[in-house]
């Protein structure tokens, strides 16, 4: 295995298959915690957390008990319950270290269990036939690309807020239209792979 090949999985999960802005999984979090810098910088954190060992977990699980045994078909019930337990984890940390945080993500943070992006990367990178190493580094990667999204829509939505913006515009409808242009912007990332 090559350091080019994990740089590239990296580069790919990160910036040209962005899993908001190119792949359109965890939207529901992505528009709902993106208000604030801070808190989608921390939302993003526990993401990058959340998906990355769900990666290494999801891996192992199926490599050394479900594809051996027959149970692939379990995948997807098996991977959920692994992102469930992470989640719960994050929680809990998050509700002991930093009550202010935990407040302020909200219902998004339990959110990250049905996060279809944390369970999209677990499956693709089984379908993908990636390696542990190759997992964990995917999953980093798509933690990252998702952090780097809601982090520069909140800077957006921030400057957003001083402007004088016309009512029939105002909120979800330019938030939407903020969002089409980063995905536009992160399809020039598709000449990258």
């Amino acid at each position: 295995m090559e350091k080019t090949s994990l740089f590239m999985i990296i580069i790919t999960a990160a910036l040209v298959n962005n899993v908001v802005l190119s792949q359109f999984l965890g939207i529901c979090s992505f528009l709902g915690v993106s208000n604030k810098i801070k808190t989608s910088a921390s939302l993003g954190g526990a993401v990058i957390f959340v998906i990355t060992i769900a990666s290494a977990v999801a891996n192992l699980l199926y490599t050394f008990i479900l594809k051996p045994f027959g149970l692939d078909y379990l995948q997807t019930i098996v991977f959920i319950i692994v992102i469930a337990a992470l989640v719960q984890v994050v929680e809990m940390f998050l509700k002991k270290t930093s009550p202010a945080l935990y407040t302020a993500l909200g219902i998004y943070l339990p959110l990250i269990t049905t996060n279809c992006a944390v369970l999209g990367v677990a499956l693709n990178n089984v379908s993908d036939g990636y390696n542990f190493i190759e997992s964990i580094i995917s999953g980093f990667g798509t933690g990252v690309g998702y952090t780097i999204a809601i982090v520069l829509l909140a800077g957006i939505r921030e400057k957003m807020e001083a402007n004088d913006i016309p009512a029939p515009i105002k909120g979800a409808p330019l938030v939407l239209f903020a969002a089409t242009l980063m995905g536009m912007a992160f399809f020039g990332f598709s000449t990258l792979s």
